[in-house]
């Protein structure tokens, strides 16, 4: 499936096998995870630096010619040298190239991959089921590695990357707050469902102060929103690689040593960390699967609030 320019639906097409070259590994597509990032390039809002392309960062695939399962992320490549990478914080790489934007990703059969990059996954996941992991969840982990210790837990948006990393919170102790839409009763039963203790509107008061929130709704006036309900001391994190603008607000809804930051992207780090964690827990992935032939009707579905959990495309297996 393809992607031209914004406004036009994916296109099925045939093109000719792409090819690895060193270092690198041709993979046997199973599935790919559906991403708010994918809506974003859909959308226009993310530029890419060319189309056609093939959208998609969320694959699971097995490598040609062998059994061994590999999982690929949004990040890429990286360029080993600046003072980001060496520094340990390669997903700042000014140089870097991500999946299913500078490099073709997983809406096909086929795609190549740096080996650096990619991660061995557990077992312990099906094909559809680990997807989500590779963006969603990795996302996620690392929006909750920013929160520190906190207790009370607000998440603002409760899509792929919240029900995922509701599970990790509770596992680890926390009280989990899970904010949605007023009306989007299915998305607070999945996080009641999921150990959250209180589910509700993202416009109206919590119960009680957050000591951090994450934000993945890619909706600016949840920020002040979340300060709001937040705790002296709180940190509100935004997890998302695009969000609306930011409304003014008061400075007395910052004061009190309250920090808004944003994750941006992963580390290979994370991805190794996430990976064993995973079943430890145990993580359970609820996905909707669709075939690729339908991948705009997945786009459309996520677009329009009517998926609960996560979704993927089935392209194999």
């Amino acid at each position: 499936m393809l992607f031209d320019a914004p406004g036009l639906p994916l296109r099925e097409a045939s093109v000719a096998d792409p090819e690895a070259g060193p270092g690198q590994l041709l993979i046997e597509v199973h599935a790919c995870g559906v991403c708010r990032t994918d809506l974003h390039i859909v959308d226009g809002e993310l530029d890419v630096p060319r189309t056609p392309l093939v959208i998609g960062h969320q694959i699971v695939g097995t490598v040609s010619g062998t059994d061994r399962r590999v999982g690929v992320p949004w990040l890429g490549w990286t360029c080993g040298r600046c003072a980001y990478c060496l520094s340990g914080r390669e997903n700042l790489c000014d140089s870097a190239r991500f999946t299913g934007r500078d490099i073709d990703g997983g809406y096909a059969e086929l795609a190549v991959a740096d080996e650096r990059y990619c991660f061995d996954l557990p077992d312990y996941y099906p094909d559809l089921q680990a997807s989500p992991l590779l963006c969603a969840g990795l996302i996620g982990y690392r929006a909750l590695r920013m929160t520190g210790d906190a207790e009370r837990l607000g998440l603002y948006g409760f899509g792929a990357a919240a029900h995922i990393v509701c599970q990790v919170a509770v596992a680890e102790g926390r009280r989990v707050f899970a904010f949605s839409r007023a009306r989007d009763h299915d998305a607070q039963a999945l996080a009641r469902r999921l150990g959250a203790e209180w589910a509700g509107d993202s416009e109206g008061p919590a119960p009680e102060p957050l000591d951090a929130a994450i934000i993945f709704a890619p909706v600016g006036g949840l920020v002040p929103n979340a300060l709001r309900a937040s705790a002296k001391g709180a940190t509100i994190v935004c997890a998302g690689i695009h969000m609306s603008e930011i409304p003014s607000f008061p400075y007395s809804l910052l004061w009190g040593e309250r920090t808004v930051r944003s994750v941006a992207n992963l580390t290979r780090a994370d991805g190794r960390a996430l990976m064993a964690l995973a079943p430890t827990v145990p993580i359970r992935t609820e996905v909707r699967a669709y075939p690729l032939e339908q991948a705009n009707q997945a786009l459309d579905d996520l677009r329009g609030g009517r998926i609960q959990g996560a979704a993927a495309i089935r392209v194999a297996g």
